[in-house]
């Protein structure tokens, strides 16, 4: 397993090959003193036992999709599924692939990319699919580009699974939570979309004004209110760390588990979207170039 460090003068980022997972990211605070934001190992063999996906890349499908498979251009296909519902790409995702290390830039505004390419049939999904991601370090900001190409039509829905915690709190639930999103996916109990989207406001998801997380805990779809790129705002009074997350996606699913503190945001496309065909598309043909943006910004409270 191969790990690669890039710095600037705000974030220190730590890269392992194996799923291309953000292992560390090191927020730089007064005194010179760094406070690491995301949850994970320090033995980067830990991780190949890991069932929480820390920090790890996510397709070759990340949200869940329905009845087994999908059809395309009137083919069937069909992928792994526990109870009917399909997870995070299949049995072995990308979250447990070796990636390449292709570029590390140690400049003003240093990076560090990596890919792979995931076969034709690989879990089930046709084309062969080459997909990569840049970790990108722009002041005090994260950029995470992913991007793919495929020489069949096939479908494609790739995040980046980071649990974030910013203080060095055993809880979240003091976290003041902003979100930009309107409106959400409703749900059944196994977590697959209705296919119905339904206001937030006043429900227990509504987060359209910043307040605290509460105790209670999310695994929910939110969509990302039209012509705002930021979508989300965390802040922590304890570190005075506020985080903001800025995406080109249209969906947003917040996720806190219940045995660890930290809280995922998936930058991503609908659950569930090849067999919904009201839901933005996911198909991806040849000649076309996946691309998927988001950005995690960093700010300080300089009177903590």
């Amino acid at each position: 397993m191969k790990q690669v460090t890039i710095s600037n003068a705000y974030l220190t980022l730590m890269v392992l090959d194996y799923g291309a997972t953000i292992q560390k990211l090191l927020v730089k605070g007064e005194n010179d003193e760094y406070t690491n934001v995301v949850v994970g190992y320090n033995h980067p063999s830990r991780y190949r036992l890991d069932d929480n996906v820390l920090g790890a890349s996510v397709g070759r499908y990340a949200g869940r999709i329905s009845e087994g498979g999908f059809t395309l251009d009137r083919e069937r296909y069909h992928i792994y599924h526990e109870d009917g519902v399909h997870l995070h790409g299949g049995k072995e995702g990308f979250h447990q692939k070796y990636w390449n290390i292709d570029e590390v830039d140690n400049s003003d505004k240093p990076f560090v990319k990596l890919s792979y390419t995931s076969k034709h049939l690989e879990e089930g999904y046709p084309g062969n699919l080459t997909v990569s991601v840049t970790y990108k370090l722009m002041n005090n900001a994260l950029q995470i580009i992913y991007e793919g190409m495929t020489d069949r039509s096939t479908v494609i829905n790739l995040t980046n699974h980071s649990y974030f915690k910013l203080d060095k709190s055993p809880y979240i639930d003091e976290y003041e939570l902003q979100l930009n999103c309107p409106y959400r996916l409703e749900t059944k109990e196994n977590l697959l979309p209705t296919g119905d989207i339904i206001p937030v406001r006043k429900t227990g998801f509504d987060f359209l004004l910043p307040r605290k997380i509460g105790v209670q805990r999310l695994d929910a779809i939110f969509i990302k209110d039209i012509g705002n790129e930021k979508v989300a705002e965390l802040h922590s009074k304890s570190s005075g760390i506020t985080m903001k997350v800025y995406t080109n996606q249209p969906a947003l699913v917040v996720y806190t588990p219940s045995d660890f503190p930290g809280i995922c945001f998936e930058a991503q496309n609908y659950p569930d979207a090849p067999n919904q065909p009201d839901f933005p598309k996911s198909v991806l043909r040849p000649g076309d170039i996946y691309n998927n943006i988001s950005i995690f910004k960093f700010d300080l409270d300089s009177s903590n």
